[in-house]
């Protein structure tokens, strides 16, 4: 009869659990940070929506992953990245071209980051005929735009630019734009110069854009937005009121209200 053989004991270092060091732990976390604030500086950057210039397109509250890569200029020490020039029908996120005044009153005028849809690239001869953007003569079909009605046309906004911008107070007209506004009219038609885009809300008749300040540099061009990773109900520029009081009031209706008033059919949500 076979003598039954106990199995060999397990070895020391097996049976000992493995922990992580307190240096092992900061180093750790210190990598994920790394990497997360190079994606967010060099290869995307997080945007809110604000306003409803981009209605219905976006909606205040939405929350924006931006690709700072594809439309950046090409670098020779990233040469797989696919890089290309911005085209019509793009939405973009860029710097205004012009300095606003900050929403704190002791606070200096700044450069903001919008979002708006790119209309025209350079070299493009413009204008609108009802509310319709006529493209190099030819009539654009923008179903994500805003629909001109008897009821919301402007001449201003709608024959753009058979009326010239008048930077009267109140208005959003800069004295610039108004004064180098004549230098781009061929043919009753605004023409883009070269290095310059031209930009509108979806949202046409609640949006400050290249109609009251005029082109965007090529290099004021951040990126495009890739997805709608959380939206939240927001209340028109609620999220430009300044000061602590106001931004730690509405971090605490966030808490409250993040399962009931977050917009889930958003999440995730590719922009086009």
């Amino acid at each position: 009869m076979k003598k039954r053989q106990t199995p060999p004991d397990e070895p020391a270092a097996a049976q000992e659990k493995v922990e992580e060091t307190p240096y092992e732990a900061v180093a750790s976390i210190c990598s994920v940070l790394v990497v997360g604030l190079f994606i967010l500086t060099f290869l995307g950057q997080i945007f809110v929506i604000p306003s409803g210039s981009m209605e219905k397109t976006l909606l205040v509250g939405d929350h924006l992953l931006v690709d700072r890569v594809t439309l950046s200029p090409p670098t020779k020490w990233m040469p797989l990245v696919h890089y290309r020039e911005p085209k019509r029908g793009d939405i973009v996120v860029f710097i205004k071209p012009v300095l606003d005044p900050s929403p704190d009153p002791d606070g200096k005028p700044e450069y903001l980051p919008l979002v708006k849809r790119l209309v025209g690239i350079p070299g493009d001869h413009i204008h609108l005929r009802n509310g319709i953007v006529i493209l190099n003569g030819v009539a654009q079909d923008q179903p994500h735009a805003q629909p001109t009605t008897p009821e919301n046309h402007s001449d201003f906004l709608d024959e753009f630019p058979s009326v010239p911008p008048d930077p009267e107070p109140g208005s959003f007209v800069t004295e610039a734009w108004a004064v180098d506004f004549p230098n781009h009219i061929v043919d009753g038609d605004l023409v883009v110069p070269p290095g310059k885009y031209f930009m509108m809300g979806d949202n046409r008749h609640n949006s400050a854009d290249s109609r009251f300040w005029g082109f965007v540099p090529r290099e004021n061009i951040v990126g495009r937005p890739l997805f709608n990773y959380w939206s939240f109900e927001t209340p028109e520029h609620r999220l430009e009121q300044p000061g602590i009081g106001n931004t730690l009031a509405w971090m605490g209706h966030v808490a409250l209200h993040f399962v009931t008033e977050t917009r889930w059919k958003r999440t995730l949500h590719p922009i086009r």
